[in-house]
């Protein structure tokens, strides 16, 4: 749908050439290749940790700390807030929920909960300023100024989220309550 109504936006204002496709698909292998070594690289990671065991070592390691789900989920929400300035939403999910799954399970974390914060949790890293991918991008299209303006910009989006990360963990139920009334 977005590539046929781009399309037509194109052709509409008269931009639609031969150069202009081009680049468009130059561009569009380029995004997917960059994807495709990351999501490579992950998956070599996550099977090189599997083999050695790294996932089980950490979950019996955590769950000897006798960590709370609350100090859990704390030291989660750094955790992805730190990675979320490295790497972009997909090769985070990749390379944390091998290791963090058993972790969370043995503490007692509802799986599907897991699952959604993990989600959000990823996509409130890419607006961590000052080096979160998601800024980038956004200075990228933009017109001519500051990255600062973007920081600025989105600190209502990242407090938004991150208020519902805090509901969520307060409330779990808003989670799963769907899946268990299926």
């Amino acid at each position: 749908m977005g590539v046929v109504s781009s399309l037509g936006l194109a052709a509409y204002y008269k931009k639609l050439d031969i150069e202009m496709l081009n680049d468009s698909l130059l561009g569009t292998v380029r995004i997917t290749a960059m994807i495709v070594l990351v999501l490579i690289g992950a998956f070599f990671l996550n099977f090189s940790m599997g083999i050695l065991g790294i996932p089980n070592v950490v979950a019996s390691f955590i769950t000897s700390l006798d960590v709370t789900p609350v100090e859990l989920i704390l030291y989660l929400v750094v955790l992805y807030l730190i990675l979320g300035c490295f790497l972009d939403a997909l090769a985070m999910m990749i390379t944390t929920i091998p290791v963090l799954f058993p972790v969370v399970t043995a503490v007692g974390i509802d799986p599907i909960w897991f699952g959604v914060f993990v989600v959000i949790m990823s996509e409130l890293a890419l607006l961590t300023p000052p080096v979160g991918m998601n800024l980038y991008i956004v200075q990228g299209v933009r017109n001519p100024g500051s990255i600062t303006d973007v920081m600025v910009g989105v600190l209502p989006f990242f407090i938004g989220i991150l208020s519902l990360v805090i509901l969520i963990a307060l409330f779990p139920s808003i989670v799963t309550w769907l899946p268990a009334a299926m």
